[in-house]
């Protein structure tokens, strides 16, 4: 449901305690007493049939007797009444509810439901959120809500903790009391059977109290949601995870728990990346991270700085950095001639800079403010260890002097103890990241430096048609029907060749021969070396390919003679494994011999969390055994590609070093989205695997390869977790004035073009628009309009080249989002002010509607200004009902699809 009636859970104007009771070890007791000391200024009534008052608060017997509609319901007590009560609750229109009771997945009821079932099935009719069961509940400081039995309260701040553990929600209540951490919200999902990490995504991702997220997430129940909450959330503000059961030991853990599929981490840790989310292991971690990304600016890049007054932190620094993957700063001449000047005689002049141990405040100043202006500088890290010459104090003004000013981030660690403290209070005054040691630093660098890469990674929005070939989509839909089964299929090596051609990607040549002789002849017209597999049919009508012991011994077969003495064993051997099955064929592939040839594996699978999934690592037959490989999710674009490659330790051996060429990493890029755009045209793959891909500077070559297909009476394979870009959509349009025109689904980069078409509509279309007059909007509103999930919800902008040929520009934009069960979307549209009789807006409209159609929504709905007769009279002409709505200047539309 995104993010319906969420406002009711989080900032509640009103509460009920179901089942509040006197009992001191009862959950009702312990949420009573929270929530009368948390000052919540709303009334909070307490229903118990066995007691008149709780805390002092007058009891009602029932829930009928309540003298009004609770906004949300807490309730504690037996699981067997906790539907019961939901049912009386959503009559009465309340439309929020925790669950603070245990209650077993597998418990069931008299009717026979399972419990979490009967709760849903109560609550769905309403429309009413339930948090819960098994939780601890929320608090929402800053409003005085501690609907929790949380042994302490949380205290006011800017951060979101939401945890699917009540454990770790009582630890970490307990160490951020100690370091005096505050929460915006603090959240314990419990067993989640309604609201879960996604929902709370959706909405604290536009909650103005909260500057970030921290998250504890064992596991995931809905993927694809998952990753569309989690994108659109980091597009506003700062997402930390810890992920726990990252091993097969703590996995089995939290499925029991879970009574679901975990999924793999390597493809969670994907998952993260492409959500723009960073993962880090620890609640110190945890913390200290969002500290950092609360302070600094946005990185441009990864290039580090150091400047320090001694060597061995300079040692320090350098090796911590390169170890965990960062980048030292390259300076340039110009910049060691400046370094040069400034510094003087002693020291070491080159990244990581460290000047004398008795260096000057002013003398630390000119070095800071040499790299500070480097151009090719992203960050600048300032190390100090105390002396005796020069004050600790005086060198950290010299510094926070320049941070204000400075276009980069500046990270400061101010070693020591008692001598340190005055300089670390400055740099926290004002606001500039400090640390107790140079390790610590870094690590906070490193965060900067992992946050920045999948922030990037999250704006990458790939197509769902590719742009660098054309495959022959529906001849692989026809090899794939030809062989498709009432059973799995993995197809043979000719099909899953033909297969791999369709899209371009070049595999290794093959022949077939029925005896000796003629796999000799074919050898030589082949090309030498050859490896040769016999063919035979099996019981399920397809073809399966078996190697007997002289091919696993001789693979790569040099000239005509060899090539005959091992056909003629492999048909021998065949024959005595196999007497009562007659050999189908010989398949020689030819197996170039490549130079500097490297292997390795593209490995398509299915993970139960977040589907179809791309692994890439080392190849050939023990390159499994390196556990040298990264996870990806499709779709990928040549720069997620690259990126995936990178994470890798084989990419080390790609680039190439003395002698040996780099590999053509366009081409491997390539193939990855070759495979991408196959897993995402035919669904129907369950898996493939090509191992080994031999790459080089000359291009890739696919040597061996599987591919394994869904029987006939299987659903349909889990969808992607990214929808692509839908490229489909596109669609040129010439208006009546003769202006050609793109209408096509929005992205992320039109955010600059959207602001400077709202500047171009009038105050009055934008009262008719918003319902109401507003200023510029701020960057995660906007970031909301252009940065979206197109699986839930779709912006069609029409855009044009400007009138003086630089760029292009933004006409108008009409968007819907889909609400629960495809059942309805709500539309909105948009048109510049002087384009007004174009009938732009018609076709816009027009196109969403369509759109919708096409997706199976049932209707199509709006809400107008009374006064706005241009957009009521547009929408009647398109065949909409109106409804004016009673007591309000507002009129609701309607189409029936």
């Amino acid at each position: 449901m995104p993010i319906r009636n969420l406002n009711k859970l989080f900032y509640p104007r009103s509460l009920a305690v179901i089942g509040a009771t006197n009992d001191d070890s009862n959950p009702g007791n312990r949420v009573m007493h929270n929530l009368l000391q948390g000052q919540f200024q709303g009334p909070v009534m307490p229903v118990s049939a066995g007691n008149s008052a709780i805390a002092g608060v007058l009891c009602y017997p029932e829930i009928a007797a309540l003298p009004l509609t609770p906004d949300m319901a807490i309730i504690s007590g037996s699981p067997r009444e906790i539907p019961a009560s939901i049912a009386q609750l959503g009559k009465l229109g309340t439309r929020a509810a925790i669950v603070l009771s245990q209650t077993e997945t597998h418990e069931e009821n008299a009717h026979g439901l399972r419990f979490h079932d009967a709760i849903r099935d109560e609550a769905k009719p309403f429309g009413m959120r339930v948090l819960g069961p098994n939780c601890m509940g929320l608090m929402v400081p800053h409003i005085g809500l501690n609907a929790s039995t949380g042994h302490l309260p949380a205290a006011t701040g800017g951060v979101a903790f939401v945890s699917q553990s009540a454990a770790i929600c009582s630890s970490v209540l307990d160490w951020a009391r100690q370091r005096d951490i505050g929460f915006s919200h603090f959240v314990s999902l419990g067993d989640a059977i309604d609201v879960d990490v996604a929902d709370v995504l959706d909405y604290l991702g536009s909650d103005a109290m909260t500057r970030a997220i921290l998250l504890y997430v064992e596991t995931v129940g809905r993927g694809r949601t998952f990753m569309s909450a989690a994108r659109g959330a980091s597009r506003n503000k700062p997402i930390l995870v810890i992920k726990s059961g990252r091993v097969k030991e703590g996995q089995r853990v939290a499925m029991f728990r879970s009574r679901s599929p975990i999924g793999a981490d390597d493809v969670y840790d994907a998952a993260i990346r492409r959500a723009g989310i960073l993962r880090v292991f620890s609640f110190g971690e945890l913390f200290a991270a969002v500290e950092t990304l609360a302070r600094a600016r946005p990185l441009k890049g990864g290039r580090l700085a150091v400047l320090t007054n001694g060597f061995g932190m300079a040692i320090m620094a350098a090796d911590t950095l390169v170890t965990k993957g960062g980048q030292l700063a390259e300076l340039s001449e110009e910049t060691l001639t400046k370094l040069d000047a400034a510094i003087g005689n002693g020291g070491y002049h080159n990244n990581p800079v460290s000047i004398a141990t008795d260096a000057s405040p002013e003398t630390y100043g000119a070095a800071a403010r040499v790299l500070i202006d480097a151009k090719e500088v992203d960050a600048l890290m300032v190390l100090h260890a105390p002396t005796g010459t020069t004050s600790s104090v005086h060198a950290a003004e010299a510094i926070v002097n320049l941070a204000h000013k400075a276009r980069i981030n500046v990270l400061t660690s101010w070693m020591g103890g008692h001598t340190a403290e005055a300089g670390r209070r400055l740099f926290a005054e004002a606001g500039i990241p400090t640390y107790d040691t140079p390790t610590q630093a870094i690590d906070a660098f490193m965060h900067m430096v992992r946050f920045h890469r999948n922030q990037e990674i999250l704006m990458e929005t790939p197509d769902s048609k590719p742009l660098d070939f054309t495959p022959d989509t529906a001849a692989a839909r026809r090899y794939i029907a030809e062989v498709r089964a009432e059973k799995p299929v993995e197809m043979d090596d000719p099909d899953v060749r033909a297969v791999l051609m369709t899209y371009g990607i070049p595999t290794a040549e093959i022949a077939i021969a029925h005896t000796a002789e003629e796999a000799a002849d074919l050898s030589e017209h082949l090309g030498l070396p050859v490896s040769l597999r016999v063919l035979r049919p099996d019981t399920d009508h397809q073809s399966a390919a078996i190697e007997t012991a002289p091919l696993e011994v001789t693979p790569h077969l040099n000239d005509r003679d060899s090539v005959k003495r091992a056909a003629q064993a492999m048909l021998t051997a065949f024959s005595l494994r196999y007497p009562d099955a007659k050999p189908l064929s010989l398949q020689l592939k030819r197996t170039p011999l490549r130079s500097y040839g490297r292997e390795v594996r593209i490995h398509v699978t299915g993970d139960p969390v977040f589907g179809p999934v791309i692994v890439f690592g080392r190849g050939g037959v023990t390159g499994h055994l390196s556990g040298d490989q990264a996870a990806a999710l499709p779709p990928l674009n040549m720069n997620l590609a690259h990126e995936l490659i990178s994470r890798t330790r084989i990419a080390a051996s790609l680039a190439g070093s003395g002698e040996v060429p780099p590999v053509d990493m366009d081409a491997l890029c390539l193939t990855l989205v070759k495979i991408s755009q196959l897993i995402v045209d035919i669904p129907e793959i369950v898996e493939l695997d090509i191992n080994p891909l031999v790459v080089d500077d000359q291009g890739v070559l696919a040597m061996e390869h599987r591919l394994r297909i869904a029987s006939t009476s299987a659903e349909p394979e889990q969808s992607l977790a990214i929808r692509p870009y839908p490229k489909e959509l596109e669609e040129e349009w010439v208006l009546p004035s003769g202006r050609r025109i793109l209408l096509r689904p929005i992205r992320p980069e039109d955010e600059p073009d959207h602001y400077e078409f709202l500047s171009r509509v009038s105050p009055e279309d934008i009262r008719m628009r918003f319902f109401g007059s507003i200023s510029r909007l701020p960057h995660t509103e906007m970031a909301r309009l252009t940065q979206i999930d197109y699986d839930r919800e779709m912006a069609v902008i029409a855009t044009a080249p400007m009138e003086n040929g630089k760029g292009r520009e933004t006409l108008g934009v009409v968007r819907t989002f889909t609400g629960p069960n495809n059942e309805s979307a709500e539309y909105a549209i948009l048109v510049r002010s002087d384009l007004k009789g174009q009938r732009l807006g018609w076709k816009l409209l027009d196109k969403m509607v369509h759109y919708c159609r096409s997706r199976g929504t049932r209707r199509i709905v709006g809400q107008v200004l009374r006064e706005n007769r241009p957009m009521l009279d547009l929408v009647h002409d398109m065949g909409f009902t109106s409804r004016v709505v009673p007591e309000e200047d507002i009129v609701e539309v309607n189409l029936e699809l």
